[in-house]
């Protein structure tokens, strides 16, 4: 009786940790939801009190140098805690269950962080007056919004923002080990989600000089993290990659692209 007494109470620590990082997992998911519904209304200047186009005056070339560094600083913290290199140093400091959370959080705070400091550049390069032109070309900016999320649950979106792990953790059980696959978006265009985005920032009914540089920015980043992303692929996934890249288009489809 003592022993398993003894047991209890050594596992008590295991139980309460568990729950903590749960805990935190979760908060962090709804967190990020927020402010991710957030900064679609703050890019397409629609329902949120602050919208790209508002913010502290500045000059030209002030609010430009501000706004390049926000996004510098934005693009560098998803390219780097995203690499393996880092993630592998990292979990010596966060336990392995919370360090995907933990990239989300710091993603998190790096958007709400450029939308709070953002310097506007408000006057326009064009504005559609027509309204069901307006109409239409929001309901595809909007769209690309709805093809990001589409393709976050296509591979697996609670695990993509940490939630699987924490709740996978809470059971006593491992992570998942990744498998290579193609669920359909991805047999269309490799990068659905990067694709996604790319719709939603460059198609607007109004597009201001501070949005074209928040697209510019933003696709730019794009370009150049997916490189990165697919060396990493490559690394975990070897030739089913180097044969699914051949076979696939980035991020226009084209016809006869599927992957089988």
């Amino acid at each position: 009786m003592a022993e398993m007494v003894e047991t209890r109470r050594a596992h008590r620590p295991h139980a309460v940790a568990r729950s903590l990082m749960t805990a935190y997992g979760t908060v962090v998911y709804a967190t990020f939801l927020v402010v991710f519904v957030y900064a679609i209304g703050w890019v397409e200047g629609l329902v949120v009190p602050h919208t790209i186009n508002d913010g502290p005056d500045a000059p030209v070339a002030v609010a430009v140098v501000v706004d390049m560094v926000l996004l510098t600083i934005f693009a560098m913290q998803h390219s780097v805690m995203a690499r393996p290199w880092f993630k592998k140093r990292w979990t010596r400091v966060v336990p392995e269950p919370m360090e995907r959370s933990t990239y989300v959080l710091f993603a998190t705070a790096a958007l709400a962080l450029l939308m709070w400091q953002w310097r506007p550049l408000p006057d326009q390069i064009w504005d559609v007056e027509t309204n069901w032109v307006r109409v239409a070309l929001y309901a595809v900016s909007l769209g690309g919004y709805a093809l990001v999320l589409a393709a976050t649950f296509a591979i697996d979106h609670f695990d993509l923002f940490g939630l699987r792990q924490v709740l996978r953790n809470q059971s006593g059980k491992s992570a998942l080990p990744s498998h290579f696959r193609t669920p359909l978006l991805y047999r269309v265009i490799r990068h659905p989600l990067y694709a996604g985005f790319i719709i939603a920032f460059w198609v607007a009914p109004t597009m201001t000089w501070g949005r074209l540089l928040f697209a510019v920015g933003t696709t730019g980043f794009i370009l150049v993290a997916v490189r990165f992303e697919e060396h990493d692929l490559v690394d975990t996934f070897g030739d089913d990659y180097r044969t699914y890249r051949k076979r696939v288009p980035m991020l226009v489809p084209r016809v006869g692209s599927r992957a089988r």
